[in-house]
This record gives C-alpha cells, sequence and structure tokens, in this order.
C-alpha cells in the first residue's frame, strides 16, 4: 500500500533506477503482470536514461522489464512446479533440476550472484560472456528457463499478482559459469547453421516453408513432458528465421505453434511466452539463401 503523501509507483520508479544504475536497460511493463507496455518495440526503447526512466514511472506504476541483451546479462529463471504437475519422476523445482545438473557435471551450484526471488521461483543474474547465448525453455532441465539477448525479465520491486520479486543476494552479477555457457553454445552452435533456403516468392519456397511448418509442429504436438518447452522453442526459433525471410507469414506461424503447444499439453501462457522468445531470437539468425535446389528434408 502507498504510504500517505507518497507518489504510486514512486517505489518501483527507484527499483528502475536503481536497476539502471547498475547499467541495466529496462522498460516499463503493465502494473502487476509480465507483459511490455510499450506500443512500440521494447528491445529499441529499454533504457538507462533517468530522465525518460523518471518521465515513464511518474505516469503510471509500471512493472519493470529488464532487457538482457543490452544488459550484458543472462539469467537463469528457475521455476517451481505447479502443484497439479508434480509426479514421482519430474523435479519439484528449477533449482532441483540446477542441483542435479551440476552434480552430473562435477561442478558447485552457482548460486553466489546477483538472486531474485519470484512469484514462481528464483532468478539467478549472472554476467554474459563472449560466448554466445541465445534464450532457451528447459534447454538445461525441466523447470530453467534462460533469458540472454532478444529476451527481458521482470526486475526486483515489482509485483505479479501481489507477490513481489525481492533481491535476496544483491552481489554484483558473477559470470556466466563457463560451463553452463558451453552447454548452452552447444544449441546455438546447432541452430545457427541450419540449411540454406530458397529465395522468397518462388514455388519452391512456399513448398519449402509449408513443410517446414508441418515438420516443426507435429514435432511441437507430440513432445513429451520435460521436453516440451524446449521443442517448442527449437520450433519458433526455426519458424521465426522463415518468418524473418519473409518465406512465413508471422499469424500462422504463432497460431500453428499455439495450436500444436496446446495439444501436447503446455499452458497458454507459458506456450506463448516461449513462442515469442524464440520467433525473436530466431529473426536475429537468418539463414542464408540457397544457390541451387533446395530439399526440406531432415
Amino acid at each position: 500500500m502507498t504510504s500517505p503523501g507518497r507518489p504510486a509507483g514512486s517505489s518501483l520508479m527507484h527499483a528502475a533506477l536503481g536497476a539502471a544504475g547498475r547499467g541495466w536497460h529496462v522498460f516499463p511493463c503493465v502494473p502487476g503482470g509480465k507483459r511490455p507496455a510499450l506500443r512500440d518495440n521494447w528491445q529499441q526503447l529499454a533504457t538507462t536514461d533517468p530522465g525518460r526512466i523518471l518521465r515513464w514511472w511518474t505516469r503510471m506504476p509500471f512493472n519493470i522489464g529488464i532487457s538482457c541483451g543490452p544488459s550484458g546479462l543472462v539469467v537463469i529463471d528457475l521455476d517451481v512446479a505447479k502443484a497439479d504437475s508434480c509426479d514421482d519422476e519430474s523435479p519439484a523445482s528449477g533449482a532441483d533440476s540446477l542441483a542435479e545438473l551440476c552434480r552430473r557435471h562435477g561442478r558447485p551450484y552457482p548460486d553466489d550472484t546477483f538472486t531474485v526471488s519470484t512469484p514462481g521461483g528464483t532468478h539467478l543474474y549472472f554476467r554474459a560472456t563472449c560466448q554466445p547465448v541465445r534464450n532457451s525453455a528447459s534447454r538445461l532441465g525441466p523447470l530453467i528457463d534462460v533469458r540472454a539477448d532478444g529476451g527481458y525479465v521482470i526486475g526486483p520491486g515489482s509485483q505479479v499478482s501481489g507477490r513481489p520479486y525481492e533481491v535476496t543476494d544483491p552481489s554484483h552479477p558473477a559470470p556466466l559459469p563457463s560451463w553452463i555457457a558451453s552447454l548452452l553454445t552447444d544449441l546455438v552452435t546447432s541452430v545457427t547453421a541450419p540449411r540454406r533456403i530458397p529465395a522468397p516468392g518462388t514455388r519452391q519456397a512456399t513448398t519449402y516453408a509449408l513443410a517446414a511448418l508441418r515438420e516443426e509442429t507435429a514435432r511441437v504436438a507430440a513432445a513429451r513432458p520435460g521436453t516440451r518447452n524446449d521443442t517448442l522453442n527449437r520450433a519458433a526459433f526455426s519458424l521465426g528465421q522463415l518468418v524473418a525471410a519473409r518465406l512465413l507469414p508471422p499469424v500462422v506461424v504463432v497460431t500453428a505453434l499455439a495450436e500444436a503447444a496446446a495439444r501436447c499439453g503446455l499452458p497458454g501462457n507459458e506456450a506463448d511466452r516461449t513462442i515469442r522468445s524464440g520467433m525473436t531470437s530466431g529473426a536475429r539468425h537468418p539463414r542464408a539463401r540457397a544457390r541451387g535446389p533446395v530439399s526440406h528434408g531432415n
């Protein structure tokens, strides 16, 4: 509750200015929610400029979005499993998944870094390294998402459904552990050197794009629990490349992926977030055009 004489959103304004003071690029998200509140592209408008931040947050008590790429951040998002999705074989949280991953690789748990308690788990903030890392969902393990270049997180000081994002370790973000970066870079290498594509507007391009859409959505629809987010993210990345190349319209891709995600049992909000993230990343890594005939087979 806002204290008497204190403008609504002043604590959020101070939190946004504090994040900008760390060199993190911020932008407003809808009050009490996670969706960007800007009409234009949040990636282009995220800023560290105190004047712009003051203008935004004096208008409304916006939640705080932190754009990871320009902020030099990689954030590991550790979710807690919903009660109705737990079973004896599944981890109870992303923290459990990360602990198991550390055990398998003989590494310490990487919690000596800037840490935020969220309504759904924990955010571990790391400094991005020279190894390219992209957004991913469940790539490192169940209930572990990664937000990097092209992605954003809700920053501390914000609230969603009345539950706060609170700093639990104010340390400076540590460098992303090299072994984790290597695991994530393996994915980047595999998906950023794809097959060449035909030129848009040709019959071959139409055949290629529709076949790719069928194959990717079929994989998503058939994905099993524990692989669904990662499968959806890969499909969105791949099809996002085709959208950027003007081989497929974005609304067709988003609709088809959302329907496939629903068939495999992914919650709508979770699927929408993964689709947006994957397609944005795919558009940042366009495919080269082929000089000769192109096959759409694996």
